[in-house]
């Protein structure tokens, strides 16, 4: 079995992935129509509510044009009107009567901040013969940005670009920003506080999947406190803006309302329904290498902490397998990278470059990948090595070591032609890896 099979076998894997967290096969089997009714389902097929009235459809995220088309075609005319805010450069006709805004990410701008605002008001309107429906997936965290009003955008930039820098997990990057802004942490749910109620549908990029952790869960209880903010930064050494640090002292001592906790009554009226995740599409792909021929392995842990450092771990794991067949390994989670100024790329494709050492020579191949599709500030998803990388990047006068000091591996992989490149895939669930042997 040639490297170019594997390769193929590799890519085909990433697509079965891909295609199982497909968010309007995901959002069309959560919600559906009884007669007049919006019927919620569960996982199960039960029903969790019904709903019979107006709707108002809002939402965020890399996946939420997707998620509107397909919840589009089941509300049909209930729709009363919608706003949903999608990433910078993907620019999306309104679904219907609903509108589509863009913002940035993952740092927020001022369209983010604008689209927000008109969102909240949206939802404010929203009457009491009105259902909203929430759609979330990744990347909302930074799409849905409104400062609390004692802070500027620019304390929120400062503030999650020092956080970014650090490789901060997703929980410490969260308890900050829900203690800064008027939507996150519940406060979407306190915005539709007037409506029939509030129904949210998510696509999870979390390890784990907690809700209140996604796109820093703006319709359910938050469990972290200013005080849990403050630590966070006093751990990674982030010097906040000065606003930001008094805001978060104030709260800790009392003089600012903490954020709405699990088992508030606000969310009495709310139901919340995770559609997909990161083990659906790891799931897919551990189908797809069976299917073809490979005794698969499932690692047993969300891939977590340095990139490097896990792809080094998984292609030495690999390696080790028992059986002299064809064997596949697949992987899910989200690593972390401390970036150095300077250094062009993303935790896949460094997941990747940091596989490529211990592969070296190897009859193996090794695919990571964010199944978004845009990994890191790059227009690549991830990386694809083999056992040949760290040879193609001596002929091309580098190295794979330094590289990776440098946090550089979109130029390295560049050059040894390993990149993967989707273009954003329209979902989100996180980062996926594959790595083929070929049998002995």
């Amino acid at each position: 079995m040639t490297l170019a099979a594997l390769r193929a076998d590799a890519h085909a894997c990433f697509a079965a992935g891909l295609a199982a967290v497909e968010p309007g096969r995901l959002v069309a089997t959560a919600l559906g129509r009884d007669g007049d009714a919006l019927v919620l389902r569960a996982p199960d097929g039960g029903e969790i509510a019904r709903y019979r009235g107006r709707v108002c459809v809002v939402g965020a995220g890399k996946a939420v044009v997707a998620m509107a088309r397909a919840a589009a075609g089941v509300l049909a005319a209930s729709i009363a009107d919608g706003l949903v805010i999608a990433p910078a450069g993907d620019p999306a006709p309104a679904v219907g009567s609903i509108a589509v805004r863009t913002g940035a990410h993952p740092v927020p701008d001022a369209s983010s901040v604008a689209a927000t605002a008109d969102l909240l008001d949206l939802v404010g309107r929203a009457a009491s013969d009105t259902l909203v429906l929430v759609l979330l997936s990744g990347g909302a965290s930074a799409l849905l940005t409104a400062p609390s009003d004692d802070l500027t955008l620019e304390d929120k930039q400062a503030v999650t670009r020092a956080l970014l820098a650090t490789g901060a997990e997703i929980a410490a990057l969260n308890a900050v920003r829900k203690h800064c802004s008027r939507v996150k942490g519940g406060g979407l749910a306190r915005a539709a506080a007037g409506s029939a109620g509030c129904w949210t549908l998510v696509l999870s990029d979390v390890v784990g999947d907690d809700l209140a952790t996604i796109a820093s869960g703006p319709t359910v209880g938050d469990p972290s406190t200013f005080g849990d903010a403050l630590a966070a930064l006093a751990r990674l050494g982030v010097d906040p803006p000065p606003a930001i640090a008094e805001r978060l002292r104030r709260g800790a001592a009392g003089a600012i309302a903490e954020t709405p906790k699990p088992g508030d009554s606000l969310f009495a009226r709310s139901h919340t329904r995770l559609v997909g995740r990161n083990a659906d599409a790891v799931g897919a792909m551990a189908t797809e290498a069976a299917r073809r021929g490979y005794a698969v392995t499932v690692w047993p842990d969300a891939l977590l902490g340095d990139a490097a450092l896990v792809g080094a771990r998984l292609a030495a794991a690999v390696r080790a397998l028992p059986g002299r067949g064809p064997t596949a390994l697949v992987a899910g989670g989200e690593t972390t990278v401390r970036a150095v100024s300077g250094g062009v790329g993303g935790r896949s494709q460094h997941l990747a470059a940091g596989a490529a050492p211990a592969l070296e020579g190897a009859p193996v191949v090794f695919l990571a990948a964010g199944t978004d599709g845009v990994d890191g500030p790059t227009d690549a998803a991830g990386g694809c090595v083999d056992g040949e990388t760290v040879r193609r990047a001596r002929a091309a006068g580098l190295d794979v070591e330094t590289a990776l000091r440098a946090t550089d591996s979109h130029r390295l992989l560049a050059r040894t032609s390993d990149l993967v490149v989707t273009g954003p895939t329209g979902t989100n669930v996180a980062d996926v890896v594959v790595a083929l042997r070929a049998p002995a």
